[in-house]
């Protein structure tokens, strides 16, 4: 896989978000991420996720990383 190859990755952050009742604002400041940075994430265009990041949105979501993040099929 180069770096230029498509991930197959999506990201469910907005949908968490929603059913959590929090805003990414809200989240920025529980994480200490930027809103910026997490909307990157948040709009799929990360280039990648470090581990302590993805601990603490998950801490503050409480939920695991296979709900924010899941893999679709090759097409």
């Amino acid at each position: 896989m180069g770096e230029s190859a498509e991930h197959r990755i999506e990201v469910h952050l907005d949908e968490v978000l929603a059913a959590r009742g929090m805003t990414l604002v809200e989240l920025s400041a529980i994480v200490g991420v930027t809103v910026a940075n997490l909307s990157i994430l948040k709009n799929g265009h990360a280039r990648a996720v470090r581990f302590s990041t993805l601990t603490a949105i998950c801490d503050a979501l409480d939920c695991s990383p296979g709900e924010l993040l899941t893999v679709t099929k090759p097409t």
